[in-house]
């Protein structure tokens, strides 16, 4: 090293520069070091035929060691590269090798296994399933739906594997999974094109439960199946129509899952529904689709439960007990505190009760029956001071149209409780995203959200209500037997468009 004087400035000999950039070099090519850049640059460019070279002179030489990330790489290499017998039982030496190795293989692992098993048309599923099957026990792995998803598609392929592709259904059921629409897809073309009408009907109650609206390979499966020869000849020409009612009824009004109904040739065309609900090719009219009442009940209980944790036990008691004895008194709940907060957020903005007289009143004048109130005792004591708002708190009570959630509750359990166990409209632009729907965080509860919340805003003082839809956007079976599905578009102006339905009759 020398000092430039005029410079002041340190300057680098070239025969130091030289030992330094030889070091590095000589680090570069060290064996571990030139087989983990040689295996991304095949990763990158998925380059089959290099990644196995280099993996099987590491395998004979042993070096270098491999590691997780250079097995699940050349494994990831494969999946993408598996075409052929050969090269599906090189990617299970490698497996082997690194199960031999005391490496234990991660979900991702065993997902890319399946996808490489499956590429082989003789014994693929069998050996995909046997993979997932496996984990648990063999490597303390849980699956996932993509882990199934190779051999439930593999078994999906072929007629004659049906009854495979419903046992790999079982077994994902029982991991405690629930199947998206395109496994259910699969399975109900598989169904249908084995003739199994018992179980394409099954696949068309589980698509209700799974989606709203289907998509485009759906509606396709779905069309030719009832398209089909076989379809035309299943279902019965007598059936209890009160039973039916009844089963709907329980089902939240969408669906019976009693069988295919009718007989004969199936119509199966593109529709629209006006506003009115109805079909505008068969006439029929849909219905405004809840959830189903054995999930009401759990959802009641799941809120009651909660609030008596966060609550004075007592106090929601009684409250339960109150709503028992006007169990038929109301048709709708007014989240008080949200409407007379609505819009207040201004210097001199507070509680407005007269917002909420306003709503009380176009409800009243809707149907003639009084909604409830349900406001904050401590709200109430301060309005009562007031010789306005007294009179008209005291109309409300004397009519059994306001309850006073008890000092140091929290209203929120009160409204939403009543709105579940009398199955009620409730009046609130609450979005419910809050603690208490992050504790619950039950599935349906967006469908309730559609079938039972009423929207409101105020201009100039008049109130605006948006009633919920007089009909659902969602898979809806009627008691003649008949059909709609609604299409997912994946268009970015959904809003501005009409839904295409299919509309399936007999």
């Amino acid at each position: 090293m020398a000092i430039d004087s005029k410079r002041n400035t340190t300057t680098v000999q070239p025969e130091i520069v030289n030992t330094k950039r030889r070091k590095k070099n000589d680090k570069a090519s060290t064996p571990e070091q030139q087989f983990h850049e040689t295996l991304m640059k095949c990763s990158k460019n998925n380059d089959l035929s290099t990644a196995l070279s280099i993996y099987n002179s590491s395998a004979s030489t042993g070096t270098p060691k491999l590691n997780p990330h250079h097995f699940n790489t050349l494994l990831h290499i494969f999946s993408n590269n598996a075409t052929t017998t050969p090269i599906v039982n090189d990617a299970f030496r490698i497996f082997d090798h690194m199960v031999d190795s005391n490496i234990r293989p991660s979900e991702a692992t065993i997902t890319s296994m399946a996808r490489i098993a499956t590429s082989d048309d003789a014994s693929g599923g069998d050996r995909a399933f046997e993979l997932v099957k496996n984990m648990g026990e063999k490597y303390r792995l849980t699956p996932k739906i993509r882990t199934y998803d190779p051999a439930l598609f593999a078994f999906c392929r072929r007629v004659e594997h049906a009854e495979k592709a419903y046992e790999v259904e079982k077994h994902m059921v029982a991991s405690g999974l629930l199947l998206e629409e395109r496994e259910i897809a699969a399975l109900l073309q598989v169904s249908a094109q084995a003739g199994r009408f018992k179980n394409v009907y099954d696949y068309m109650l589980k698509l209700i439960s799974c989606v709203d609206c289907v998509g485009v390979e759906t509606a396709k499966i779905v069309e030719t199946w009832f398209q089909s020869e076989v379809a035309d000849k299943v279902g019965r020409e007598d059936w209890n129509i009160e039973e039916v009612e009844e089963a709907i009824l329980r089902n939240g009004g969408g669906w019976h899952g009693m069988g295919w109904f009718g007989k004969g040739k199936w119509n199966v065309r593109r529709s629209e529904v006006g506003s009115d609900g109805c079909c505008v090719c068969c006439g029929e009219c849909l219905t405004c689709v809840d959830v189903r009442h054995i999930e009401t009940v759990k959802f009641a209980e799941s809120v009651a439960a909660l609030a008596k944790e966060r609550e004075v036990m007592s106090n929601f008691s009684d409250f339960q007990e109150w709503l028992n004895d006007h169990v038929n008194d109301y048709d709708t709940i007014i989240d008080a505190a949200n409407v007379g907060f609505y819009q207040q957020n201004y210097a001199d903005g507070g509680f407005c009760i007269t917002q909420v007289k306003a709503v009380v009143e176009e409800l009243f004048k809707r149907n003639g029956k009084l909604p409830l109130v349900v406001l904050h005792n401590k709200r109430v004591m301060t309005l009562m001071e007031n010789p306005c708002y007294k009179k008209l708190l005291e109309d409300w009570k004397a009519h059994g149209a306001l309850y006073a959630t008890p000092s140091g509750s929290n209203d929120d359990w009160y409204w939403l409780y009543a709105t579940i166990k009398l199955k009620c409209l409730l009046v609130t632009n609450d979005e419910m995203r809050d603690h208490i729907f992050e504790l619950l965080s039950m599935k349906h509860v967006p469908k309730w959200k559609k079938r039972h919340l009423i929207r409101y805003s105020f201009t100039k003082g008049r109130v605006k209500l948006e009633m919920p839809h007089s009909y659902s956007t969602t898979i809806q079976e009627s008691k003649k037997g008949s059909w709609h599905l609604p299409l997912n578009s994946s268009s970015e102006t959904d809003e501005e468009k009409s839904t295409t339905w299919i509309c399936i009759t007999r």
